[in-house]
C-alpha cells in the first residue's frame, strides 16, 4: 500500500517542482541595491539634493554613489557611458529626438535663470542691454551654458560684440564682486548660496526679464516666475521690487535599462523631499511629470499615476517587491492546486482506508480454507486470528471517522473465529 502512496505523490511532487522551475525562468533576479547619481559640482543645488535623496534611500539598504561633474550636459554623457544610473539635467538640454536610451522619470523642482550684473545706477530689462559686456555663462556641459546661449543668441548677442566666459557659479560670482565681468548667468535653485549671496549684495542686481512671458511661449519647456518684492528677507527687503524670472525645472532621468524596482524606490524618496510648498511652487506641485522634453520611463508614470501598490502599503518596500517578482508564480501555483485541491479527499480517504483494508488478505485467505482444515489446523487458524487481531489493535491508527471500517474488520475477524469454533465443536 505504501508503495501505491509513492506512485501516486511522488509524480505529482515531481510535477509541482518542475512548473515552479520552468516559471521561474521568466522570473527577473532581484536587482543589487545600489545606484549611482551623477550630480553637479558639489556647490550646486543637485550636489545638495542627491545627498538627501542618499540619506533617505541608505535607510531601505540601497548604496548611493554619487559623481560630480560640470553639469547637465555631462551628466547625460555619464548615462550614455553607464558611469551613471540616475542623472539631474535641466530641462531643455537634451530632447528624445536625441536619444532613445535615456527616460526621464520626474520633474523636481523649479530652476529659475538668474542674471546678475553690476549695480552700475540704472535698470537692466533686456537681455540686449548687455550688449558689448563681459558676460559669464557657466562651465562648457552645463545647464547654465546650453540655455544663456539660447537666450543670447535670440538676442544677437555673441563674442563679435559681446566679451563671452565660462565659469562655474562661485567662480563667477566672484570675479563679478571684484568688478572683472559685468554679468553672469546661472541656472540654479533660490536655496543656492551664490543666489543668496548675490541678491544680498547692494552693489549687485538681477535682470528683471520683462519679456518672460514671450520667452516662455518660445520655449516650452520654460515657466515665467515672479520672485515678489520682500520674499527672500522682509526685514531688509530682499528683493525690493517684484522681479519677473525665467524658469526651467531640474529633471531625474535614468538610463532605460535601468530597474523599474529601484526607480520606484527612487521616487518613493523624491516624493518626500519635494512635496512641501516652497518659494515658487505650491504644496504637492513637485514631483510631477509635467513639460519634459524627454520621453516618459513607463514605471515613472505607473507610479504617478497609481501611487504605491497595495503590497507597498501593507508590507516594508524590499519585501512588497520580491512578492511582486515573484506574482508570475501565481499562474502554476492555482493550476496545480485546484486539481490537488480536487484530489486531496480522496486520496486521504484511500490512504485511511488503506491501513484498514490492507488486513483482508489474511482474512480472506483464513476464510476460504476453513472448511478444508482438520481439527489441529483450525486450532491453528484461530490462534492466528488471534495474533492478526492482537496486531491490527497495536498497528492500525485511523481517525475517528473511520473507526466504522475498522470495526468492520475485528467483526470479520470475530465472525470467523465464531466460524473456526463452531467446527470445532463438531469434529
Amino acid at each position: 500500500m505504501k508503495n501505491k502512496f509513492f506512485t501516486i505523490s511522488i509524480p505529482i511532487l515531481l510535477l509541482i517542482i518542475a512548473s515552479f522551475y520552468i516559471t521561474s525562468k521568466f522570473v527577473k533576479p532581484a536587482p543589487k541595491k545600489e545606484i549611482t547619481i551623477a550630480t553637479g559640482s558639489k556647490n550646486g543645488s543637485y550636489y545638495e539634493t542627491a545627498m538627501l535623496y542618499k540619506k533617505l534611500l541608505e535607510k531601505e539598504k540601497v548604496k548611493v554613489n554619487i559623481l560630480t561633474s560640470k553639469g547637465s550636459i555631462d551628466n547625460i554623457k555619464l548615462l550614455n557611458e553607464n558611469k551613471a544610473d540616475i542623472a539631474f539635467i535641466q530641462n531643455g538640454t537634451i530632447t528624445t529626438k536625441d536619444t532613445d536610451s535615456i527616460k526621464s522619470i520626474a520633474s523636481v523642482y523649479y530652476e529659475p535663470l538668474w542674471v546678475f550684473y553690476k549695480n552700475e545706477g540704472y535698470k537692466i530689462d533686456y537681455i540686449i542691454q548687455l550688449i558689448t559686456k563681459n558676460i559669464s555663462i557657466g562651465e562648457i556641459g552645463s545647464g547654465t551654458y546650453d540655455l544663456a546661449s539660447k537666450i543670447l543668441k535670440d538676442n544677437g548677442l555673441s563674442n563679435e560684440n559681446s566679451t563671452i566666459s565660462n565659469y562655474s557659479s562661485s567662480k563667477a560670482k566672484q570675479l563679478l564682486l571684484d568688478g572683472k565681468i559685468d554679468a553672469m548667468f546661472a541656472v540654479t535653485s533660490h536655496n543656492s548660496q551664490v543666489v543668496k549671496s548675490l541678491l544680498a549684495n547692494p552693489d549687485i542686481n538681477v535682470l528683471n526679464f520683462k519679456r518672460a512671458k514671450a520667452y516662455s511661449r518660445k520655449y516650452s519647456y520654460l515657466e515665467s516666475l515672479t520672485l515678489y518684492e520682500g520674499t527672500l528677507d522682509l526685514y531688509r527687503n530682499l528683493p525690493d521690487e517684484n522681479i519677473n524670472l525665467l524658469a526651467t525645472t531640474a529633471n531625474l532621468v535614468v538610463r532605460s535599462d535601468f530597474s523599474q524596482e529601484l526607480i520606484r524606490i527612487l521616487l518613493k524618496k523624491v516624493k518626500e523631499v519635494h512635496k512641501q510648498k516652497d518659494l515658487f511652487a505650491k504644496q504637492g506641485e513637485f514631483p510631477n511629470l509635467k513639460n519634459m522634453k524627454l520621453e516618459l520611463h513607463e514605471e515613472a508614470k505607473i507610479y504617478f499615476e497609481n501611487g504605491d501598490t497595495w503590497l507597498e502599503k501593507i508590507f516594508p518596500y524590499w519585501i512588497a517587491a520580491n512578492i511582486d517578482r515573484l506574482k508570475i508564480f501565481i499562474i502554476p501555483l492555482l493550476t496545480l492546486l485546484f486539481p490537488l485541491f480536487k484530489g486531496v479527499l480522496p486520496l486521504y480517504q484511500w490512504s485511511m482506508r488503506s491501513k484498514i483494508y490492507k488486513w483482508y488478505d489474511e482474512v480472506k485467505s483464513v476464510e476460504i480454507e476453513i472448511g478444508y482444515l482438520n481439527k489441529e489446523q483450525l486450532q491453528t487458524q484461530l490462534e492466528k486470528l488471534q495474533d492478526l487481531q492482537d496486531e491490527i489493535s497495536k498497528e492500525t491508527r485511523v481517525p475517528l471517522s473511520f473507526m466504522g471500517e475498522y470495526y468492520n474488520l475485528i467483526m470479520h475477524i470475530n465472525m470467523l473465529e465464531q466460524r473456526i469454533k463452531t467446527r470445532l465443536k463438531l469434529i
